[in-house]
């Protein structure tokens, strides 16, 4: 897969070294002489170009009409949507992502101007904030790469709801599936009249609903 990201400063260049790292085909279009400077040194030459990310003759030279995706990660919020109406309407990039600096202009990053994908960091942290305020001690191990779905932790309290009680009867939804649970140290394979023991380590994949509904079984006794 070809990525060209526009933008090379902290979070561009990071992005590149990921992608690189799992062998995507990776360009960086940045003009600024001091970030320019600051790349050479932590990436490949080839996957530098340099010039105005939002100049088609530039995005033309750097190869954008074999570009699977283009991520617009400027500091400013008009170039990021103007560079995602440019990779559509001109060079009809089938992917974009952009990173909206300014929360108050949220709105524009949608369809209208191309932006398949909006990176709104405090939409972010607001979500991370309410998930782990609404999963209790419940913890993250890894978010899929496609889909809502993660594998999640937690270990069983005292006076859990779901302590003996068989894994089909606890009423958890399709999307919830347990995939093992950790006790004394050795590995157990779930099956539908599997239940619970104290101090139980509970894998799961879920999506976010399962998660509070899973979480909501094993929270401990409110004193």
């Amino acid at each position: 897969m070809f990525v060209i990201i526009a933008g090379g400063g902290r979070t561009g260049s990071q992005l590149a070294l990921v992608l690189l790292s799992n062998d995507y085909q990776v360009i960086v279009v940045e003009n600024r002489r001091e970030m320019l400077a600051r790349l050479h040194q932590e990436l490949p030459t080839e996957a530098i170009y340099e010039g105005n990310p939002n100049d088609p003759s530039v995005l033309e030279h750097a190869g954008i009409r074999n570009a699977n995706v283009i991520a617009a990660l400027m500091s400013d919020d008009t170039a990021n949507l103007a560079l995602c109406f440019l990779a559509r309407e001109i060079f009809s990039v089938r992917r974009t992502i952009a990173r909206v600096n300014n929360p108050r202009n949220a709105w524009l990053f949608n369809g209208a101007f191309h932006v398949d994908v909006a990176l709104n960091q405090a939409n972010v942290f607001a979500s991370l904030i309410q998930e782990e305020m609404s999963m209790g001690d419940m913890m993250t191990l890894l978010k899929l790469r496609r889909g809502r779905y993660a594998l999640v932790e937690e270990k069983v309290p005292p006076g859990a709801k779901a302590i003996g009680v068989a894994l089909k009867d606890l009423g958890l939804p399709d999307e919830c599936v347990i995939a093992a649970i950790i006790r004394d140290g050795k590995i157990t394979l779930p099956r539908g009249d599997t239940t619970f023991q104290r101090d139980d380590e509970v894998l799961a994949v879920t999506d976010p609903d399962g998660a509070r509904r899973l979480a909501a079984l094993l929270a401990p006794i409110q004193d």
